[in-house]
């Protein structure tokens, strides 16, 4: 279950820094409610399958090494932390709770392409 962490507003502002191997994702709009194919809204919680989401990389932490910041990692939506950063939403990560990533780099590898 995702647990929301609240940072407090202060006078000055302060850089976040990502520790050991966390990330920080914005979550999509597909880990909150969605649409099936034929127009019926299927909201969150009534998400009875093993659906991962994906989400864009913004900050990787200094033992982070397979993700980068601009990346997409897909993840089940239950991992992580919340946390709301000046007014925006944002979901803390392990490095090992990330089950994929697709970057804009090109490593020499074939593979999936979105």
């Amino acid at each position: 279950m995702v647990r929301p962490v609240r940072i407090a507003e202060s006078e000055s502002k302060q850089s976040v820094r990502m520790t050991a191997d966390r990330i920080l994702v914005v979550p999509s709009r597909e880990a909150g409610d969605r649409k099936s194919r034929s127009g019926i809204l299927i909201p969150a919680t009534a998400n009875v399958d093993r659906r991962l989401v994906w989400a864009e990389v913004v900050q990787v932490g200094p033992t982070v090494r397979n993700v980068t910041e601009g990346d997409a990692v897909l993840f089940a939506p239950d991992a992580g932390y919340e946390v709301e950063i000046r007014g925006d939403e944002y979901l803390i990560l392990r490095e090992r709770d990330v089950h994929a990533v697709a970057s804009t780099e090109h490593d020499g590898s074939t593979g999936l392409y979105l």
